[in-house]
């Protein structure tokens, strides 16, 4: 097949004709317009960052004494942003969402993915009415269960640490649902094969099943990890006032301290943002490899 076969919808000899042309054009702009819109909010944050507070209120005085509000900074000086990381003793607190992130992101993987492969391919007595409750979890809202799960949490003396964020994350209904779906669609060929070789079902699972499922496991890691970073209710009453508190956390209580004023807590969001757009373009970029890799060899 030669490259010009590979052509999306709108082909070159299309774009000869008015009406396509105009459309092309109208569509081009729309996305143009869409992606300004996404990441001016963040693009405004961090240039508010360099500014000073007189110059974020009041603006910058013009020729005629008055003072007007602009979008670029004045100087992009980073003192601003290294007082603030300094205050805030930001690296502890990157340490410790990290561990939460990763720990997490583990756990959502592997429990999850494990109780997906047993709802479809093992498939144990009374498997619909597990997957059944599993589907009936989705439509409670979390924030509902966290006052009895709390509660566990202090009579299990699991308090004060990173193991009931690294649980919480492996107990999703929603990567369940999303894990089962795409083990459905598994050739069974070839797991039958490997049970004809001897091939013990938690071998199966992690040398077979695991393996060929990079595509959604990768989905599954954006989510978690984004998901275990921006995560504050759950973190904030496990681990608030303790040395272990995450950046949200810390981001709320340096929020409410005395001592900080507008610009200060700008800077601190924006510290608390580029992590997780910095991991969220670099797994984009792998897992849209994984899924056209996965494409042409299927």
């Amino acid at each position: 097949m030669k490259n010009n076969d590979y052509v999306g919808a709108v082909r070159p000899y299309d774009l000869r004709r008015p009406s396509v042309k105009v459309g092309y054009t109208i569509m081009t702009i729309l996305c143009i317009f869409a992606v300004l819109l996404a990441i001016m909010p963040v693009v405004w944050v961090i240039l508010a960052g360099f500014k000073e507070l007189k110059e974020f209120n009041r603006g910058v005085k013009a020729a005629d004494n008055h003072y007007y509000l602009q979008f670029l900074p004045v100087s992009f000086s980073l003192d601003g942003y290294l007082e603030t990381w300094n205050q805030m003793k930001y690296l502890r607190y990157y340490m410790n969402s990290f561990i939460v992130v990763v720990g997490s992101t583990i756990c959502a993987v592997l429990f999850n993915g494990l109780l997906a492969y047993g709802l479809s391919h093992l498939k144990p007595r009374g498997w619909k009415v597990i997957y059944a409750l599993i589907m009936g979890s989705l439509m409670i809202p979390a924030t509902t269960s966290i006052v009895p799960l709390f509660i566990n949490i202090t009579k299990l003396g699991l308090s004060g640490s990173f193991v009931p964020l690294f649980l919480s994350a492996g107990a999703s209904a929603f990567y369940v649902v999303m894990f089962k779906n795409f083990y459905d669609a598994m050739p069974k060929s070839l797991l039958e094969a490997a049970k004809l070789d001897g091939c013990g079902n938690m071998n199966m699972f992690f040398k077979i099943v695991l393996p060929l499922s990079m595509p959604i496991n990768m989905v599954i890691v954006i989510y978690a990890v984004n998901a275990a970073w921006s995560d504050f209710l759950l973190p904030y009453l496990v681990l608030g006032g303790t040395k272990m508190e995450t950046v949200m956390v810390r981001l709320f209580t340096y929020r409410t301290s005395n001592r900080v004023n507008n610009m200060d807590i700008i800077r601190a969001i924006v510290f608390s943002i580029i992590p997780p757009i910095l991991l969220f373009i670099a797994f984009q970029r792998q897992i849209t490899q994984n899924v056209v890799s996965s494409g042409i060899k299927g």
